[in-house]
């Protein structure tokens, strides 16, 4: 789901004046954090490989690839887990397991799914949220896991692709077909959404709601790296007044892409 969740949320499609990719901020930060090495070593990355049998072959990973950045000593129990969990907070997947502990010290794991830029309103964040975890209920719900049809180095090359060229992009799906990101989120990808959020619980006119956001912000192609450009076409380099401009439309809590220019 990394591909489509960049490609409907681009939102930064500017740095240091220039015109780059719909989502910039992901080539931009693994720049910013490499420190050399293999390309394997990177540590902001899509990742090389699922996971075969358990979410724990990704800290076997950081501890075989990633020498410490925080050669920190701890005295705290082992079964606390701090150095791990140290070493794991200086490797950024886009897609991150993180071990954490509730408030009575029970453990648990999670993922954070770190591929959406913020914004542009807090109705597209929801709607970005609602579409991710109902696209996620569905496909958990299949008998074949989704990631054994589509390659890691698959879903990594449509990922970047989505980040490169937004609703643009060209992906390949489980078929192994090439199609368009757009086409696939509205034909396959959001009613799989919406009958996910249907199946947890939600209401039939709430689901529909945060669903259609999606729909014409897709069909439409205003995702808001489609709006900062076309708010430059026509304004021309004038980035304080593009921050202005999208402040103010921020405000009134309006999806983008019914967001004037």
């Amino acid at each position: 789901l990394s591909a489509p969740m960049v490609a409907m949320a681009a939102n930064s499609p500017y740095l240091f004046g220039h015109d780059l990719w719909d989502e910039s901020r992901i080539p931009l930060f693994e720049q910013s954090v490499r420190l050399g090495g293999s390309s394997y070593a990177n540590r902001v990355s899509f990742g090389i490989r699922h996971a075969g049998n358990s979410i724990m072959e990704c800290f076997e990973a950081n501890r075989v690839r990633f020498p410490a950045l925080l050669p920190q000593l701890m005295d705290s129990p082992p079964e606390k887990l701090a150095h791990l969990r140290l070493h794991n907070g200086t490797v950024w997947r886009w897609n991150r397991p993180l071990i954490g502990f509730e408030e009575d010290g029970k453990p648990h794991i999670r993922i954070e799914h770190r591929v959406t830029a913020a914004g542009p309103s807090m109705q597209d964040m929801v709607a970005n949220a609602a579409f991710y975890f109902g696209a996620l209920t569905a496909l958990l719900s299949e008998t074949e896991a989704i990631e054994k049809n589509i390659p890691n180095r698959v879903a990594a090359r449509n990922f970047y692709q989505c980040a490169q060229f937004g609703l643009n992009a060209g992906i390949v799906w489980r078929d192994q077909s090439a199609g368009s990101i757009a086409d696939l989120c509205l034909t396959v990808l959001l009613p799989m959404a919406k009958q996910g959020l249907l199946s947890i619980g939600y209401a039939e006119a709430d689901a529909e709601r945060w669903m259609s956001i999606l729909r014409q912000r897709v069909q439409s192609g205003h995702n808001g790296a489609w709006w900062q450009r076309q708010w430059v076409k026509r304004h021309g380099q004038d980035y304080n007044g593009l921050v202005q401009a999208y402040r103010e439309l921020q405000a009134q809590d309006l999806p983008v892409h019914s967001w004037p220019v």
